[in-house]
């Protein structure tokens, strides 16, 4: 008898164990942009806020985030999840890296396209986002 609750327990923390590996690496679609989730539609908004550290600490909120150009996009930290920064794929912006709670970040966008940005700590993590141009 102590022996089956003994297999029961350590059945349901190795459970328990392979949700959380599954959360941590963005397999659990929470924390990515560009997943099947709309975009957080901010058009004929001219400036939009990002959290950065949102959630478990390590996604951006909204991480896919839809708006016009011209637009300004403000990413907040939390102070939640460590040092985070903020940068774009292909190069067009960088913030530096900080775990300051309040600490701000922006970039204006002023042409159409997708752009995609990661947290470089925490990429693994599945900490990217999304902000997508649209005319």
């Amino acid at each position: 008898m102590v022996e089956r609750s003994r297999r029961a327990l350590v059945g349901s923390c190795g459970a328990a164990s392979l949700a959380l590996l599954a959360g941590c690496a963005g397999l659990t679609g929470g924390s990515g942009g560009g997943g099947d989730a709309e975009p957080a539609d901010r058009t004929d908004q001219g400036t939009v806020e990002v959290a950065v550290g949102a959630g478990n600490g390590l996604s951006f909120a909204p991480a896919d985030v839809r708006i016009d150009p011209g637009t300004t996009v403000v990413w907040e930290w939390t102070g939640e999840g460590g040092g985070h920064n903020v940068v774009d794929v292909d190069g067009a912006f960088e913030s530096e890296l900080t775990d300051e709670a309040g600490h701000t970040f922006e970039h204006t966008f002023e042409e159409a396209g997708i752009h995609e940005y990661v947290c470089t700590p925490h990429q693994t993590q599945g900490m990217r986002g999304v902000v997508r141009v649209v005319e």
